[in-house]
């Protein structure tokens, strides 16, 4: 019998349970035999490459983990040989650690000891998405198995009590109550407070809200008096001097709750000292906590003004409330102390909660003393006429300030980055096909491909030899189908691979071609063929490919982008076609090319495009003297739908495209396609740079690109920011993207929109009356939220667009303005105050419907309060 095959064989079997019996019952000689081949025989396997190390990691670990560990000498080698990469995780790490724990029992004490140690001292936490998962740490089953087993003292390292905690939260998923009875519960529990890594798994814990938590069951333990409640206390309170965020800080705030210490555990001085900087939920806790305390005559009055000094400059409204109730809560012999933070509020930009502290204000005049009199005075010059008033009623005179005219913000047209230069060299053009990721980059793929096309018609030979490496690299391994290649499937018809297979075409083109009859006819699945504008792209990328499978080649591509834009100047395009001498161009490059052209050409350049002998020399020619295409008619409407993969309501574009137009580029602009999604959703980005002339167009189409304009997490709105950049009308597509955007529940689309909000107002191109309308129809059909756009136009406002944030305004408010019974939209309020901001900076005057109306109104809610604001505005 030779041990090493026996237990290969097992390993490759991947029948663990007959592998730990068979190791079990090797001899020591036999161990020794394993362990001087192991090492080498997994060095190998790896050497397989992807497909290798993915079964390896994934069906071999335990066979290669069990035998490791009942074969190798060392505790330090096992320790190492457990943590590879390709080995740390198994596919069942309980099940693992009792197997591997099994075999270890013929080891002596110390040297299992020794082993858990450096097994515990080798655990990492998981970091990134792995911390959000909830799947466990790599290795803690098998160090907390042997700590168990060998009676070891408990490693109270942060990576061992973090993953002693992730095991509480992914078992009780599952089990209901886990620490009681647990091992390591009385060596861990002080480290809890203390680990940065036991935050993530129990703010997960409560998010998923199953009814039972860790959090839950320690105050139930401490409640039964199983743990010591000072433990958990005194803990918390720790814990919460260490700050932190809203995540590492909650699941503590959640206990403290639960246990509701006695006042005399309340830590005051801690709690008043946490408030100017502490995490939203740690600050409400502790004002709610220091009104404990207070009602128990545990609060001294100079703690107390302490507490409200700091409150008033928290950002949160809810905590600027609560310290306003607060206040008033308080008896009026303390509250004076306190009442120069009101000073504070009387800048607040919430007219209710300014009101409230104006009347805590004169309510509790008599307390003050001469300083904090002379704070209320001088916040009181910036208050509205009313309200100042009324303060000097109770303070004395109060100086009236005139209030400083806002400056605007100038507006500048913010610059893309310059294009790289052409290639050079084959070896650079290979180095940058190399780099490309899987996600496109239509400007750098545009280089790539114009590189391969120019260097092979200088120098096939050149360019074969430079690509000889990536070819060898990346070919199909031997006995696979021509079909396999770049480690992906060529049916794939991705920018990516279709630029591999133009190099693959120069360098290989026999292979290339049959490469190319396999995959033509293929059949594609259900929503998955190209849309119009990809189809094109790929249309062009295979033409290019058939070139060189026909060992031929062309001076330049036509459509190879001038500018950032996209754009393709004219004077080059008739350059680049006098350089073919005649011969007619690539179709679909050729076509591209039209579609890049700016609107405004050089007139001289038609004498030149007439003397083309080309086919397509004259087509161009009639476009410079035509001056392009004529524009279709573009417009968007809701669509009702009832299907299991759609949503009830989504909007689509409505294109009515002018006559005579060419064949290929009416598909292009009648958004006709029989399916609902983009089978690659990152294909908007190549929109703009293919259309740049045209940004009313490619607005229509990402309309139709599929539902969730402001929800979804795609590119849309980056490819927004793109568009703005381009050339052509803006309108009603447009507008509905724009305002889409600018109501998006995600930060980094919404800011992507208001960047293309701002360039379009900086190029005089904003669509403010279409983007009017568009935001009164998306209200009403509850596609965005109106109190998110206020926020964005307020920030468009500041920025330098206050004028075109009015005219919009101007548009869609007296479409949202309430009859009389009516309630208003939630945010009417927000959009109103920046209403009035943007018609002040503007200087605009005159009548809103429905704005005197309500104005007029009796009442001091924000919306009647920036109402009558935006009134006083626009009457002058």
């Amino acid at each position: 019998m030779n041990p090493w095959h026996e237990v290969l064989d097992r390993i490759e079997a991947r029948d663990d349970e007959e592998l730990t019996t068979f190791l079990d019952g090797l001899s020591d000689l036999g161990r020794k035999a394993v362990a001087v081949r192991l090492p080498a025989h997994l060095a190998e396997e790896l050497r397989g490459g992807f497909e290798a190390r993915w079964e390896i990691e994934t069906q071999l670990a335990s066979g290669y983990r069990l035998t490791g560990a009942a074969c190798l000498p060392g505790a330090e080698q096992v320790a190492t040989w457990l943590n590879r990469r390709e080995l740390r995780e198994p596919r069942v790490p309980e099940q693992d650690a009792a197997r591997i724990v099994s075999l270890l029992r013929h080891r002596p004490l110390e040297w299992r000891r020794d082993l858990a140690v450096r097994l515990a001292g080798r655990l990492r936490p998981p970091t990134g998405r792995a911390s959000r998962r909830g799947d466990g740490m790599p290795g803690w089953e098998l160090a907390a198995a042997l700590v168990a087993e060998t009676g070891v003292e408990p490693p109270d390292g942060d990576a061992f009590v973090a993953g002693w905690v992730w095991r509480q939260v992914w078992r009780r998923r599952v089990h209901a109550n886990l620490l009681d009875g647990d091992p390591l519960l009385e060596a861990l529990l002080p480290r809890l407070f203390e680990v940065p890594g036991v935050a993530a798994p129990l703010a997960m814990e409560l998010r998923w809200d199953l009814g039972r938590s860790t959090i839950g069951e320690l105050a139930a333990l401490a409640d039964e008096g199983r743990i010591p409640r000072a433990t958990l206390i005194g803990g918390c309170a720790r814990r919460f001097m260490t700050g932190g965020s809203d995540m590492e800080i909650s699941p503590f705030v959640r206990l403290w709750r639960l246990l509701r210490p006695e006042p005399a555990d309340i830590p005051v001085l801690d709690f008043v000292r946490l408030l100017p900087s502490a995490a939203p939920p740690l600050a409400q806790l502790a004002v709610d906590e220091l009104q404990r305390a207070e009602a128990a005559d545990l609060l001294d009055d100079e703690l107390f003004a302490e507490a409200m000094g700091s409150l008033v400059y928290r950002r949160e409204k809810g905590l600027l409330r609560a310290a306003v109730r607060w206040l008033a809560r308080t008896p009026a012999s303390r509250g004076g102390g306190a009442v120069p933070a009101l000073a504070v509020v009387f800048d607040a930009d919430t007219p209710a909660l300014r009101e409230r502290a104006v009347r805590l204000a004169v309510k509790l005049a008599p307390y003050v003393d001469a300083p904090g009199r002379e704070s209320i005075c001088e916040a009181a010059t910036r208050l509205p006429s009313a309200l100042r008033e009324r303060v000097a009623a109770a303070y004395g005179p109060v100086d009236e300030t005139e209030p400083e005219r806002p400056a605007a913000a100038v507006l500048r047209v913010p610059a893309l980055p310059g294009l790289a230069p052409p290639f050079t060299s084959p070896a650079e053009v290979v180095t940058e096909l190399r780099a490309l990721s899987w996600m496109d980059e239509p400007l750098r793929c545009e280089r790539v491909l114009a590189g391969l096309v120019e260097l092979t018609h200088g120098d096939r030979d050149a360019m074969t030899a430079a690509l000889w490496q990536w070819w060898e690299e990346t070919r199909a391994l031997p006995g696979d189908p021509d079909s396999q290649v770049f480690d992906r499937n060529a049916y794939h018809r991705d920018t990516r691979t279709l630029l591999a297979r133009c190099a693959l075409a120069i360098v290989a083109p026999e292979q290339s071609r049959r490469v190319s009859a396999s995959s033509a006819g293929t059949r594609t699945y259900l929503g998955s063929e190209d849309w119009p504008p990809q189809r094109l792209l790929r249309h062009r990328l295979e033409e290019v490919i058939a070139l060189f499978e026909r060992g031929e080649t062309i001076p330049a591509l036509l459509a190879t982008p001038t500018a950032p834009t996209g754009h393709v100047d004219a004077a080059t395009l008739v350059e680049r076609m006098e350089r073919l001498a005649g011969a007619e161009p690539l179709p679909a490059d050729f076509q591209q090319a039209l579609l890049r052209l700016p609107r405004n050409t050089d007139p001289d350049l038609l004498v030149r495009a007439e003397k083309l002998p080309s086919q397509a020399g004259r087509t161009l020619a009639a476009w410079l003297r035509d001056g392009g295409w004529p524009d279709p008619d573009v417009d968007w409407a809701v669509q009702n739908e009832q299907a299991y993969y759609l949503s009830d309501r989504r909007l689509l574009p409505e294109v009515v495209p002018p006559e005579g137009l060419p064949d290929w580029l009416e598909e292009l602009w009648v958004l006709d396609s029989p399916y609902v999604y983009l089978s690659y959703r990152h294909d908007v980005v190549w929109w703009p740079v293919m259309m740049p002339s045209y940004r009313e167009i490619v607005a229509a189409w990402l309309i139709r690109s599929g539902p969730g304009l402001s929800s979804s997490n795609d590119p849309r709105m980056e490819t927004l920011a793109a568009l703005a950049h381009g050339d052509g009308p803006v309108g009603a597509a447009t507008a509905a993207v724009l305002v889409s955007g600018l109501g998006h529940r995600r930060d980094e689309p919404r800011a992507a929109a208001a960047d293309a909000a701002l360039t379009l107002a900086a190029r005089g191109r904003f669509p403010a009356a279409a983007s009017g309308a568009a935001l009164v129809k998306l209200i009403r059909l509850e596609f965005v939220v109106l109190k998110r756009i206020a926020a964005v136009l307020g920030d468009l406002t500041d920025a330098g667009a206050h004028a075109e944030v009015w005219r919009m305004s101007a548009v869609a408010l007296p479409r949202l303005i309430p009859s009389d019974g009516d309630r208003p939209h939630a945010g009417l309020g927000d959009l109103l105050g920046v209403a009035a901001r943007a018609a002040t900076l503007t200087g605009a005057r005159g009548e809103i419907g429905g704005l005197a109306a309500l104005a007029a109104r009796k009442g001091a809610s924000l919306v009647l309060h920036e109402a009558r604001h935006l009134y006083d505005v626009l009457s002058g």
